[in-house]
């Protein structure tokens, strides 16, 4: 008995001493629960049948961060989905593999459980279809999914995530969405200090934040409303025009003439932290924006009636344009973004 005992010790300690590479394995795979902010929308319907876990989370982290879903293997989710902006990229277009520009600006990734749409013309409808998306598009990851699986499979690493949160080590290319669409979920940002004031936890707004909420109250909140600060709809504001002639806004998924370069009107929140701003990034700041709207915007047989029955513009005084900044601001979440 003591000599068998001997040799299960010595056993265990070789497997503990070739264990460096990966946690042991779990049979445990908790849901995490879901913090759902007081007033937000419903959630997508998506996540009931995808529920994030505590290693579905982190498999999916460790997924949005690698490189090897790309051909070359440079570029990640994260290289154009950027933390400190509020998931979201600084260029004007998303520049892939080989700096091959993209067709439109990296949306920023945040609440994504509440969307109904995904991308500026919402062509998902779950986010569990979007990641394939970016890997086989000749523009961004100019991969396959096939490719990514045989680069990964092998790894120790992920053979322990994919044991850990799926039962066994199989990578399959729905395993590989899921828990990259568990890892976005988790994704909610609502601490800013317009949610820290609405809550009773923060100071004041300061008189310009006031007034520019006034503002923002009577000639943005039609677009921007919800507890997101967008109704999710799709609409054309009269945007400077993309040349490429791939560009068809929403009419590229349906079609429709009245679609034509409609787009998902994008939330606000954290927006001091996504510039540049619209579809293919045509304006550098806030403050472009908001002249651009004042000027007048391009006409339209399908300009939004926002600005259609309003002479195509947005009338804002110098003061207004200044309060809706102080506004806006104070829907930045520096927790999120990690400043």
């Amino acid at each position: 008995m003591k000599k068998i005992f001997s040799i299960l010790s010595v056993l265990i300690l070789l497997i503990s001493c070739n264990n460096d590479y990966y946690e042991p394995l779990s049979n445990e795979n908790p849901e995490i629960s879901l913090n759902i902010p007081f007033g937000f929308p419903e959630l997508n319907k998506s996540v009931s049948s995808n529920k994030p876990t505590k290693y579905g989370i982190e498999l999916g982290e460790k997924l949005f961060q690698e490189k090897r879903l790309s051909a070359d293997n440079t570029i990640s989710c994260s290289s154009c989905h950027i933390q400190s902006n509020a998931f979201a990229d600084h260029n004007a277009q998303a520049i892939g593999i080989q700096s091959r520009v993209g067709l439109r600006n990296a949306p920023a990734v945040q609440n994504m459980m509440f969307m109904k749409f995904y991308n500026w013309d919402g062509n998902i409808l779950q986010l569990e279809k979007q990641p394939l998306v970016p890997i086989i598009t000749h523009e961004e990851m100019g991969s396959s999914i096939l490719e990514v699986i045989g680069k990964i499979k092998d790894d120790l690493i992920y053979k322990d995530l994919f044991r850990k949160t799926f039962g066994d080590e199989n990578v399959t290319p729905e395993r590989i969405y899921k828990s990259i669409a568990q890892y976005e979920y988790t994704l909610v940002s609502a601490n800013s200090k317009y949610d820290k004031i609405k809550r009773g936890e923060d100071e004041k707004f300061a008189e310009s934040e006031t007034q520019g909420y006034v503002t923002f109250q009577q000639k943005c909140v039609s677009c921007h409303s919800t507890e997101l600060f967008t109704d999710q709809s799709f609409r054309n504001i009269g945007f400077p025009v993309n040349p490429n002639t791939n560009e068809a806004g929403r009419g590229r998924v349906t079609g429709i003439p009245e679609d034509y370069m409609s787009f998902r009107v994008p939330s606000l929140r954290n927006v001091e932290y996504t510039a540049p701003y619209g579809s293919f990034g045509q304006f550098p700041t806030l403050r472009a924006v908001l002249d651009y709207f004042d000027k007048g915007v391009l006409n339209a047989d399908n300009l939004d009636p926002v600005f259609k029955q309003n002479g195509n513009r947005i009338p804002l005084t110098e003061q207004e344009k200044i309060n809706l900044i102080s506004f806006m601001k104070t829907l930045s979440d520096r927790e999120f973004v990690k400043k």
